[in-house]
């Protein structure tokens, strides 16, 4: 068995889809226990009947949506008009629209390469240093991933059995904490300008015309998100009430979306879900047979007979998580690790809601952690910059983040308060 297991990991560094290694593990591990194999399709059609998972499509294609249309561009000029006068205020609008894209695409990378195109330029037209503006947008790309309708947020609650709303609404305060932190240091940046730079004036006008040009948007986050906490939408009636809202917006009202290019960005949103859920079916098959093989009973008996301490035990996944955040993507990582962990956590006394804010912030700062943080790679390619000019860039960034972390990480309450 252990020649069979790392035959699969071999084969999934050569390339194989994850899903099939998934699969074939648990295919294998199921034929090893007399157990028919057939239960693994079984599993895998389980998927279809956990009625939240039609958030993950619906967010998905109206976060699509939204980047094909000039809306990013709305949104920077709303938000640079009402707060660009502040010293830092340009930085702080990116760090707020980064993360608000992110939160409803799900995806980091495309975050980066639609919103850098935007933002900097403007960065560095306002006289912020080329290091500072790389450092920001390329961390600032997987910001939004604590806040609502976040698809990690989605899929923890699917994985971990949680109630999605529960999750949303644990992210705010976390996730807000990391919003503040960096704005803190965008800010300081902000009052050292280069010479030549001078901050920009509250503009009436420009800040009337950005509201009216985006008047249609505006809502969007207060009509989803609002009716989510208020109790008054399911979250799959919050993503279908978002996806006809967009649809009727930028298609019929904007009209910069075409009927004619509907199916490819269509094609294009689904191209991702697709992916998340042929692995999150293959994963639950595989759940089922650790726990019928006793693994995660098994790891935490290895765990607590070297670690007796739940503070111990939080550094060490911490640790973990960051490097886990380097190697693998946060869908991949939710559906593979979580399982394993959960158990072993609730065997410390972790609630499994402030779990999953542990583990969603530290996989987002592992988007960014030398040496291998795919952000950082995506960033290099996007502005054409060497990778260790990356790597300086993020750092700053990057320890503030960690703060953030064993914030989050030490002071369940932040997560929790709104929950419980």
């Amino acid at each position: 068995m252990i020649l069979i297991g790392i035959a699969l990991v071999l084969l999934a560094v050569l390339g194989a889809p994850l899903f099939a290694i998934i699969a074939a593990g648990a295919l294998i591990g199921f034929q090893r226990v007399g157990v028919d194999p057939m239960i693994v399709p079984m599993e895998m059609y389980r998927v279809s009947e956990i009625p939240v998972l039609i958030a993950i499509p619906l967010f998905t294609f109206a976060g699509y949506l939204l980047g094909e249309s000039q809306a990013p561009r709305r949104l920077v000029r709303v938000t640079n008009a009402v707060l660009g006068w502040l010293p830092g205020g340009l930085a702080v609008v990116a760090l707020a629209v980064c993360a608000l894209f992110t939160a409803f695409t799900g995806a980091t990378g495309v975050t980066i390469i639609a919103m850098g195109a935007l933002l900097y330029p403007a960065l560095a037209e306002a006289g912020y240093r080329e290091q500072f503006n790389l450092g920001l947008i390329t961390t600032s790309g997987s910001l939004g991933l604590l806040f609502a309708p976040s698809l990690p947020l989605i899929l923890y609650g699917i994985v971990a059995e949680q109630p999605v709303d529960d999750l949303f609404k644990a992210g705010i305060l976390p996730g807000t904490l990391m919003l503040v932190l960096l704005s803190a240091w965008a800010i300081r940046e902000g009052r050292h300008l280069r010479a030549g730079s001078p901050r920009p004036r509250f503009d009436r006008r420009e800040a009337a015309a950005a509201l009216r040009a985006a008047i249609w948007e505006l809502p969007l986050p207060v009509l989803v998100l609002g009716g989510i906490y208020s109790g008054f939408f399911a979250v799959s009636e919050a993503a279908a009430v978002t996806v006809i809202y967009v649809l009727v917006v930028e298609v019929l009202i904007y009209r910069e979306i075409s009927l004619r290019r509907l199916p490819g960005v269509m094609r294009d949103s689904m191209l991702l879900v697709g992916g998340i859920l042929i692995i999150l079916g293959a994963s639950l098959a595989s759940t089922n047979y650790m726990i019928d093989a006793q693994v995660p009973e098994k790891l935490f008996t290895l765990v607590t007979a070297h670690i007796s301490s739940k503070l111990t035990f939080l550094v060490l996944l911490n640790v973990f998580l960051l490097v886990l955040g380097m190697m693998l993507d946060i869908f991949s990582a939710l559906v593979i690790v979580v399982p394993l962990i959960l158990p072993i956590a609730a065997g410390f006394g972790i609630d499994p809601i402030h779990l999953g804010m542990i583990f969603l912030a530290n996989m987002q700062i592992g988007y960014c952690t030398p040496p291998v943080g795919m952000n950082l790679f995506i960033a290099s390619y996007r502005f054409e910059k060497p990778i260790v000019m990356l790597y300086r860039a993020a750092l700053p960034f990057l320890l503030i983040l960690v703060i953030a972390v064993l914030v989050i990480t030490y002071w369940p309450w932040l997560s929790l308060v709104l929950v419980r």
